[in-house]
């Protein structure tokens, strides 16, 4: 099994750290992954913009770079659901059949659905409250969503409960938006920015030191107005648990 990494660009560029640690992950499990070097952006901010036509390019490069792999993989639920989603019908006006769509997966559902380990060498000592970012609840189906007359599951909380010494928790209103939502968050900041501080203050609510989740784009939002209110509370990415003393 050879499983390609797909490190979404503002991981690479801003939380390189998360990608370490996802890679760690991944060999310390007995995966043989590799990670290719000259990957760029899947282009989900152009499609997300309205600009579908500019993410051609980068859907078609995606696809020849990652289609070699058994499986590819991401720490990133928004950029994974939109290439598994989006990808094969940018590229299919153009005669490209899109094959690295059908094997893309979440870092989380990767491990959880198909590595399924039964322990972890981690340890977190500190209260955590899971962040269900909305690509990842609705698209990619890492918890169930609140809103479904269905049983309640979290592969989030699955895995975080292999990793000694951690206290997990989730918060009231358990999968509302924290407001990021990429363009939403430049177009509607005033809007963005209150839907933040409702969503910190539900996490803040269940007395965790930390908010963790799939998404650092999501983490990332939540952090800016942490920083800006001076809130006793910090976020940090799954991966980085899920690797703690690897």
């Amino acid at each position: 099994m050879k499983v390609g990494l797909f490190i979404p660009c503002y991981i690479n560029a801003v939380y390189p750290h998360v990608g370490v640690a996802s890679y760690k992950l991944l060999r310390s499990l007995g995966v043989d992954v590799d990670y290719p070097l000259d990957q760029t952006c899947c282009g989900q901010p152009m499609a997300n913009a309205g600009f579908e036509g500019e993410a051609l390019k980068l859907a078609a490069r995606f696809d020849d770079l990652f289609r070699r792999y058994d499986y590819v993989v991401g720490p990133s639920a928004s950029c994974v659901a939109f290439v598994r989603l989006n990808h094969p019908g940018i590229l299919s006006g153009e005669g490209h059949r899109c094959e690295s769509a059908g094997k893309i997966y979440d870092i989380c559902e990767f491990i959880h659905d198909v590595l399924r380990p039964d322990r972890l060498d981690a340890r977190f000592p500190h209260k955590v409250s899971i962040h269900n970012s909305c690509h990842g609840v609705r698209e990619l189906h890492l918890s169930s969503p609140s809103e479904r007359n269905v049983p309640y599951y979290n592969k989030l909380r699955d895995l975080l409960s292999l990793v000694e010494g951690i206290e997990v928790c989730e918060p009231d209103h358990v999968d509302e938006c924290c407001g990021f939502g990429g363009m939403f968050a430049v177009e509607e900041q005033a809007v963005s920015v209150c839907m933040a501080e409702d969503k910190i203050r539900h996490h803040a609510a269940t007395g965790a030191e930390y908010i963790t989740g799939a998404d650092s784009s999501c983490l990332m939002h939540m952090q800016g107005v942490i920083d800006r209110k001076h809130l006793p509370v910090k976020t940090i990415h799954i991966m980085e648990i899920l690797s703690a003393q690897l």
